[in-house]
């Protein structure tokens, strides 16, 4: 982390209140993204030297994304590869506008590097997202790394109605964005989370995987600049990955990876935030920790990791994952490619951190990859699951 960052400009942020610091940081970035000079500029400072990954047939610059949560609205689109990131997962988005939950939503944990977010889903709707998406791309300034969009459940949509909502805006993203992820684990939509329940997972993996197919909606073409238009073009295929929380239960976990082959899930997100707290006397801390929402940050590391580590066991490698949790440098990304994890996200790391981070951590893993003689990515991936493991058997036993 660099000085400038922590020693003063950290602290100035974190007198103020953590949404609206982050609000006025992502109108200042989205400036930023809309004048070439500016993210030149950004790059020369903050970009990162090459270290390609190629999963589920997208080619990424680096392992390193942006997790969703940072720009729910796309507001600083451009900016992201300029900073270092090798993809950004914009949102979430539903298909309905909505404001979230009341204020305030959003608490930092400072000694344990933590936040505790009950957002909500607050964004505008997934049409005005699809019209933001389509402004970019005609001003040219569409990132030249891989963007996903993060899908939720609209909170006024029963849970039986859930699949048509997700179809609905993947149907008008679609044509936008480079993958999907399914988010069916955030813990601030009232009973989001028993959308991980197998059956009901698959029936919004099989809607969606009518939508591509092109048999929902129409054969034609997207007409060009119009994001109003819900007519696919087929031949248009979009990876369409899973975040699941780190709350669930490895036998649950099981469960959904046998959707992997029959709903052709290209990968699972380990993992959102949790609803576990973790133990402390402070009364600060305790204060941050009764709020509701998920916690983020260094709470949820070794949980990620383990679940990361358990999915790849699972699958033998087979689908790829991608670890966020607690990432805070490159020893910390590192836990996570090493335990199984393809590609990482940070988050929290950001805030804490500073705009460096993404380069931080590529220098680092490029630096462990030749020292522990690695001339490939997939010969890191994975490497060390069994003695993560192995660690978790251990302590279990013990307690």
């Amino acid at each position: 982390m660099s000085w400038f960052y922590s020693n003063l400009i950290r602290p100035i942020l974190f007198r103020q209140d953590s949404e609206r610091i982050h609000d006025r940081t992502l109108k200042a970035l989205g400036f930023a993204a809309r004048h070439r000079l500016l993210t030149r500029l950004t790059a020369a400072v903050y970009g990162t030297p090459e270290l390609p990954v190629e999963v589920f047939g997208l080619k990424f610059p680096n392992p390193v994304g942006l997790a969703a949560g940072m720009d729910k609205q796309a507001q600083a689109v451009a900016v992201w590869p300029a900073l270092g990131f090798g993809f950004s997962e914009l949102g979430g988005v539903t298909w309905h506008p909505q404001p979230g939950n009341p204020r305030p939503r959003v608490f930092r944990a400072i000694k344990d590097r933590a936040i505790v977010n009950s957002m909500g889903f607050n964004n505008a709707g997934a049409e005005a997202m699809a019209a933001t998406l389509a402004q970019w791309k005609q001003a040219r300034l569409w990132p030249a790394h891989p963007v996903g969009i993060n899908l939720g459940k609209s909170k006024i949509t029963p849970l039986a109605d859930a699949a048509e909502d997700y179809a609905k805006s993947f149907r008008v993203l679609h044509p936008y964005v480079d993958f999907f992820v399914v988010n069916v684990s955030s813990p601030n939509t009232p009973n989001l989370r028993q959308l991980q329940d197998k059956s009901a997972l698959d029936e919004i993996l099989a809607a969606l995987q009518e939508v591509q197919d092109g048999t929902r909606g129409g054969r034609q073409k997207t007409e060009v600049g119009n994001p109003q238009s819900s007519i696919l073009n087929p031949e248009l295929v979009r990876p369409i990955l899973v975040k699941v929380a780190p709350d669930l239960s490895f036998s649950a976990l099981d469960e959904m990876l046998e959707l992997a082959g029959p709903r052709r899930i290209a990968g699972i997100i380990a993992t959102n935030t949790t609803i576990t707290r973790p133990e402390t006397g402070d009364p600060k801390l305790l204060g941050v920790y009764t709020q509701a929402g998920g916690v983020s940050g260094r709470p949820l590391r070794a949980r990620s990791t383990e679940v990361v580590c358990h999915l790849y066991r699972q699958t033998r490698g087979m689908l790829p994952i991608v670890g966020v949790g607690g990432i805070f440098d490159a020893a910390d990304a590192w836990e996570k490619i090493t335990a199984g994890a393809s590609l990482v996200q940070v988050y929290t790391g950001m805030i804490y951190q500073g705009p460096g981070i993404a380069r931080e951590i590529v220098r680092g893993l490029a630096r462990r990859m030749s020292e522990n003689g690695f001339t490939s990515w997939v010969q890191a991936v994975g490497s060390d699951a069994n003695s993560v493991f192995n660690g978790k058997k251990a302590n279990e036993e013990a307690d």
